[in-house]
């Protein structure tokens, strides 16, 4: 159902009365990952507390390059739900789709994984805090192999409530999707996922949205594990640059969940960290195209950083990478 007053948000209609309501619903929404799909079955089934406790179901964006559901028969039965979209309808409607499906809460993408006590944890927070509209844990990034690369930053040395939370989240993406859980009702409150992003960007609206209108509570505890693909496999919203499009635009959206009462100084402030932060970003895109010899992505990159900022910061890490990448081209050429 369509949102009149927010046309790009889908309805997320109450469960209806008479209908089982667990604590969780794990929704796990796959597409062409089920080479993945196994470890991160597995990751919840460890911690599986029961059906009438936890509702786990995978939503496949109609895959055509492996059976995610013979995954799910093999490793947990009935178990596990699947459902298979009739038609590829875009990840965006697809996560629209696993909220739509769910009872409880908690989106978990097909690739990625959570840590021995993270419901546990993630529930005695929300049975304790019930002011917060969300929570989430540090996560940890692993390369494809499944190999731990880094952890996030910490945000604060205490779990709680993260004070101005809404002028943290607005500035940049702080949140992995398996990272984080939100009550159900503050999406039937809120609407689903805004279909204007198409390939980017959309959960980060999401976060901010929330932070605007609920208080988000902070775990210190890596507990989530988000997977992160190597550069040469990046798609052609990086090497057009549509990515950062959809970053320019996510920002505009998102900067009217600001308040009110803000000074405008304050607002400005927000606004221009956060399109340096994107412009660094895409520097950074842009230097790891370079090095695996994707020119016109790289180029691309480039060109949306300069649209999202041209300050003396911005300016001078692009001084800096050009000329590390240049060093690394002479060095090259001198070796050959």
């Amino acid at each position: 159902m369509i949102n009149k007053q927010y046309p790009y948000r889908t309805i997320i209609s109450p469960v209806p009365e008479g209908t089982t309501h667990p604590v969780w619903s794990v929704m796990i929404p796959t597409y062409n990952c089920a080479n993945y799909l196994c470890e991160t079955l597995t990751s919840v089934l460890s911690q599986d507390p029961g059906s009438e406790i936890m509702q786990i179901e995978v939503v496949d964006d109609h895959s055509t390059k492996d059976d995610p559901e013979a995954i799910v028969k093999e490793l947990a039965g009935d178990r596990v739900s699947f459902y298979r979209q009739p038609e590829n309808v875009g990840h965006v409607k697809n996560f629209t789709t696993c909220l739509e499906r769910s009872r409880g809460k908690h989106l978990l993408h097909g690739d990625d994984c959570v840590r021995e006590g993270f419901y546990r944890k993630m529930q005695q927070t929300f049975d304790t805090q019930p002011e917060i509209g969300a929570a989430f844990c540090r996560h940890i990034f692993m390369d494809e192999t499944g190999h731990w690369r880094h952890f996030s930053e910490i945000l604060q040395p205490q779990s709680g409530t993260i004070d101005n939370w809404l002028e943290k989240i607005i500035v940049k993406q702080y949140i992995q999707t398996p990272s984080i859980v939100v009550r159900r009702q503050v999406y039937e409150k809120l609407g689903s996922f805004d279909r204007r992003f198409c390939f980017y960007y959309e959960d980060w609206e999401m976060w901010v949205r929330i932070a605007a209108q609920y208080p988000v509570w902070y775990e210190v505890e890596p507990l989530a594990i988000y997977r992160l693909h190597s550069v040469s496999n990046t798609g052609q919203t990086v090497r057009t640059g549509k990515n950062m499009q959809e970053v320019r635009r996510g920002l505009e959206i998102a900067q009217s969940y600001l308040p009110a009462y803000l000074p405008q100084s304050t607002v400005d402030r927000l606004i221009d960290a956060n399109k340096k932060h994107s412009a660094i970003c895409a520097l950074r895109t842009a230097q790891n195209m370079l090095m695996i010899g994707d020119l016109p992505a790289a180029i691309a990159q480039i060109q949306e950083a300069f649209k999202c900022s041209i300050s003396p910061k911005v300016m001078a890490y692009f001084i800096y990478f050009a000329t590390q990448a240049g060093l690394k081209r002479s060095l090259s050429f001198y070796r050959s």
